[in-house]
């Protein structure tokens, strides 16, 4: 092995299986050499450590690397091992950390996730992790930054609105935490210290009687007309009516009961229903257990019932407009509504101006609070079926005065 200047033509001269050691310079970088294995020239670098002699590849002649750029590299080497630390070990913990992509983090929280979190939760949460941050896919979880992050956040507020903004923020951000929990070295989470995307206002919407009928009249024959009806018969969650199931009901008893799996609060929640909410269920089709909704959504979901909110409830608006223009041409849309607004006027009636008791209306929403989450409130909570039927055949009767249903 000859010990020379390493320079291009003497890389380009170099014969297979032959090598140089650089020497007879000012610059030479004792340890630092090329060699050539069949057609390729590798720079390489030779130190001893611990007492023991070790060999690093530093790269292949050609871009990027050249005898001048893998000197300097040789010279940041011998750096580290002068502090007593092993390149070799130090590249292969590189290697390691690039294999952590986002993506490859990103599908192992996510396994993780959907047995934890209610299946609407986890659609969201793998919705923003997936498509929210696919830019940063490729970027190792302990090279992504605050600046990248910050970055990401205010270019999706701007595409898409600060409330997807804040969402994909946090999902991230929950993500990165159990990443660390899970052992990851990495520094810090790179989500905390940036801006967070100003949060809307909680609704406070209210229903007229007249809005109300307006929406029951609308609803049309079909899946999404049937849930919504029920949704201002029962005050229930959207998903929760949407995603109804047989094996919960009991049609001879006229109850609901919603597993804890299913809630918000994850507490079991056994609902009365009324005759005409009973009227309101369909026939079962095939095997699905699904009362609403055509089963799964994509190969491999499990069902998760009714989908199309957004296009169903347009057709709902675009009804009540022909019906308000039908009386008069220049009427205007109904004023902005979501299902939400259904269960939060249903409240508000019961209590206010039906003189139903609130703890019973609580218990209705299937909320916990006060008195109800101490131990009285669960022994009571079973006790109370009566007077929820009794609340919501008010209900029920108010909802035929003012809509004729």
């Amino acid at each position: 092995m000859a010990s020379a200047s390493i320079t291009i033509r003497a890389v380009q001269a170099l014969a297979p299986g032959e090598a140089i050691w650089d020497a007879g310079h000012k610059e030479a970088v004792r340890g630092f050499g090329v060699r050539r294995q069949r057609d390729q020239a590798t720079y390489v670098l030779k130190y001893r450590l611990f007492g023991r002699q070790r060999f690093f590849t530093i790269g292949r002649h050609g871009s990027p690397w050249t005898p001048e750029k893998a000197r300097r590299e040789a010279k940041r080497l011998l750096g580290l091992v002068a502090d007593g630390k092993d390149p070799a070990d130090t590249k292969a913990e590189a290697n390691l950390q690039a294999a952590d992509s986002l993506r490859k983090i990103t599908g192992e929280y996510l396994i993780i996730a959907k047995k934890k979190q209610r299946p609407r939760t986890y659609s969201e949460v793998e919705r923003y992790l997936l498509v929210a941050w696919k830019s940063l896919h490729s970027v190792s979880v302990f090279k992504i930054t605050r600046r990248h992050v910050a970055a990401r956040v205010a270019d999706i507020a701007a595409r898409q609105g600060a409330v997807s903004a804040a969402r994909a923020r946090t999902a991230l951000s929950t993500m990165f935490n159990w990443a660390i929990r899970e052992g990851l070295d990495i520094p810090a989470n790179p989500v905390l210290g940036t801006n967070r995307p100003e949060q809307p206002k909680s609704r406070e919407r209210v229903l007229s009687d007249t809005e109300l009928a307006e929406i029951w009249k609308a609803c049309g024959d079909d899946d999404h007309g049937r849930i919504v009806r029920l949704l201002i018969l029962t005050a229930q969650r959207r998903d929760e009516v949407g995603g109804m199931r047989w094996p919960e009901l009991d049609t001879v008893a006229g109850r609901w009961t919603l597993p804890s799996a299913r809630t918000k609060n994850h507490r079991e929640h056994v609902l009365p229903l009324v005759p005409t909410a009973l009227a309101l269920l369909p026939p079962r089709r095939n095997d699905c257990d699904c009362v609403f909704g055509n089963g799964a959504r994509r190969k491999g979901d499990e069902n998760r019932g009714f989908s199309g909110w957004s296009k169903s409830k347009a057709a709902v608006d675009a009804r009540i407009l022909s019906a308000r223009r039908g009386v008069d041409e220049d009427a205007k849309p109904l004023p902005h509504w979501t299902v939400h607004d259904l269960r939060r006027t249903a409240a508000t009636v019961m209590a206010d101006r039906l003189g139903v008791l609130p703890h019973i209306v609580e218990a209705i929403l299937n909320h916990v609070s006060g008195h109800r989450a101490g131990v009285a409130g669960v022994y009571n909570r079973a006790r109370y079926e009566a007077e929820m039927r009794e609340a919501l055949e008010r209900w029920t009767e108010h909802l035929t005065q003012i809509s004729a249903i």
